[in-house]
């Protein structure tokens, strides 16, 4: 689905978002009042000035518009791969955003991601995954990591992976293995605009992702582990 007709069907009421090259933002109306909307098209590699774009822009949303909700429609490949971005601290931008998109989660603005096109790696580790909560249509493409680049950095044989990725949602991509890991809460089919009203009234800063990902059978430790960390603590 390209990202206007998206944007027309979560906010048929009426929607002002502009485009800036491949970053997008503005607002749109929902039966809870006005949404502010942030991210990007065309699976843009997320690189320094995009980030400081996006951590810029929730900021602005933060001192002008008190508790304002914020949506976050990011279409990535992920962090621009380049020597110039390395140089320049790429680490430092994307940290800054994650940091920008916390500070307004403490200031009481519900947090909505939805991946609507491809989410990979760290433009989505710093942005969607964020969000209180992060939704996917059912057609969007979401990893991390794929098995060969896994295989070189872990130096755990292809094979191997490939065997584990057939039983365990950790090692496999696809939008239906982030639902079961609880990274992605849930699919949006039909009413996209009474999907997003939905979302905005179970937000809450809770996160509860570990919880989720035991219930579904895809993070079968996560939640027990970090029970004893903080008991142990």
């Amino acid at each position: 689905m390209d990202v206007k007709t998206l944007l027309d069907r979560l906010f048929p009421q009426n929607h002002d978002v502009r485009f800036d090259g491949v970053y997008l933002s503005g607002e749109g109306e929902t039966s809870r009042g006005p949404c502010a909307v942030i991210g990007s098209i065309d699976a843009a590699p997320i690189g320094v000035e995009l980030a400081f774009q996006m951590a810029g822009e929730v900021l602005r949303i933060v001192r002008e518009h008190p508790g304002r909700a914020i949506v976050l429609l990011v279409d990535t490949q992920g962090q621009r791969l380049s020597r110039r971005d390395e140089l320049l601290g790429i680490n430092g931008y994307m940290a800054h955003l994650a940091k920008c998109l916390q500070l307004a989660r403490n200031q009481g603005h519900k947090i909505i991601g939805l991946v609507y096109s491809q989410a990979v790696s760290g433009g989505f580790l710093a942005s969607s995954l964020l969000a209180d909560r992060c939704y996917a249509l059912p057609d969007a493409e979401v990893r991390v990591m794929n098995l060969p680049a896994m295989s070189r950095i872990t130096k755990i044989a292809l094979e191997r992976l490939e065997a584990l990725s057939q039983t365990s949602p950790v090692f496999a991509p696809g939008v239906e293995n982030y639902v079961r890991m609880g990274a992605i809460h849930g699919l949006w089919e039909g009413d996209l605009a009474a999907r997003l009203v939905e979302a905005l009234d179970a937000a809450d800063s809770a996160d509860l992702r570990r919880q989720w990902g035991q219930q579904r059978g895809g993070r079968l430790l996560a939640q027990d582990v970090s029970k004893r960390v903080r008991h142990y603590a």
